[in-house]
């Protein structure tokens, strides 16, 4: 009986313990944790008329401050078509911010203050190659709006996409189960000694809340899409067509991409792409039509062999205030339109 009771408070002092630790954990890596109010606009139809209008929409996410000029990290998805990005700081301090760039595979994004709060804190970014499967981890996040919350779990598992025509890694998850959620996007997962090893990016799920199964991209795959020398963010979002949906679309090439979304004031709403505005379904691809093909950007011509990776370090390398071409396809005719480099 004795020993009975000796082990039972061994196995509760053990829980204790571990219970301060993640606490102590916690409330060191906290401050660097912020939440991101975005607002964009959204084209909306009158059903009973048919007819078009421009809405504003709101909506959050998370990140984590990964610098001291104010750059932060989060979700892609978070902040693609952003008119605006308020970041909100643990004090409840506000601060405006700026897209930097981003990537829609790997779902990672880089924005920047506008200015410096005061006792502002800034995250380690560790080496994700170094996690393994079983490492204990803490995701902080705004759940359905409830900043700041924080869930724990183990990693699960990684996975890696990779472009097969050129066998680079062109996205890269941890898996866990640490509970997800609607406005835990763009958070920050740290491991044991504090250090960002992952950005959260979106869950498995049948019923549209978690089912056990979330996943963030990597640190690493973060870092190699966000820092260092970076194609500029260009304020579009769009999907790529190819083979008979090119064809139904009359499109003058095998691909093209349809513009879905111009976030205003952007590059490429001063270059004049225009978005589509027709919700279209077919055979099970999404979208929306009305808008522009883009056929070729620069000398980059939109097809299936496309060297993605010299796309990224042609305009990466561009200078401010460069200008380029945007061959589009509009209503049966082909437009050149000229950019300019922000």
């Amino acid at each position: 009986m004795k020993n009975k009771l000796l082990f039972i408070v061994f196995l509760l002092s053990g829980i204790t313990a571990n219970a301060q630790s993640i606490s102590k954990l916690f409330k060191k890596v906290d401050p660097t944790v912020v939440l991101i109010k975005v607002e964009s606009k959204e084209l909306v139809t009158d059903r009973s008329t048919l007819s078009k209008q421009m809405v504003t929409t709101s909506g959050l996410g998370s990140g984590v401050v990964i610098n001291a000029d104010g750059s932060i990290m989060t979700a892609n998805h978070v902040i693609a078509d952003a008119e605006s990005i308020l970041v909100e700081f643990a004090n409840g301090e506000e601060v405006p911010a700026n897209v930097v760039t981003g990537s829609k595979d790997a779902d990672v994004a880089l924005i920047k203050l506008v200015w410096i709060p005061k006792n502002m804190q800034v995250a380690k970014v560790a080496d994700s190659d170094l996690v393994e499967v079983g490492d204990e981890i803490l995701v902080i996040g705004a759940p359905y709006g409830l900043s700041h919350s924080l869930s724990t779990g183990i990693i699960s598992g990684k996975h890696i996409e990779k472009d097969t025509r050129h066998n680079l890694v062109s996205s890269e998850f941890f898996q866990t189960d640490a509970a997800i959620n609607h406005g835990n996007s763009g958070g920050p997962m740290f491991n044991s000694k504090g250090e960002v090893i992952g950005l959260v990016s979106f869950i498995l799920s049948e019923s549209g809340g978690f089912a056990g199964i979330g996943f963030a991209a990597t640190s690493n795959i973060a870092k190699k899409h966000l820092l260092g020398k970076q194609p500029f963010w260009f304020g579009v979002e769009f999907e790529v067509i190819h083979g008979e949906l090119a064809r139904i679309f009359n499109l003058p090439q095998e691909s093209g991409l349809a513009i879905q979304k111009v976030v205003s004031a952007s590059p490429a709403a001063l270059a004049g792409l225009r978005a589509g505005i027709y919700e279209t379904n077919i055979e099970g691809t999404k979208f929306l039509t009305g808008g522009d093909f883009v056929l070729a950007v620069d000398k980059f011509i939109i097809s299936p062999s496309l060297n993605l990776e010299e796309v990224r370090t042609h305009f990466a390398n561009m200078k401010s205030g460069t200008t380029f071409n945007i061959k589009v396809f509009r209503e049966g005719s082909i437009l050149d339109l000229v950019a300019v480099a922000p």
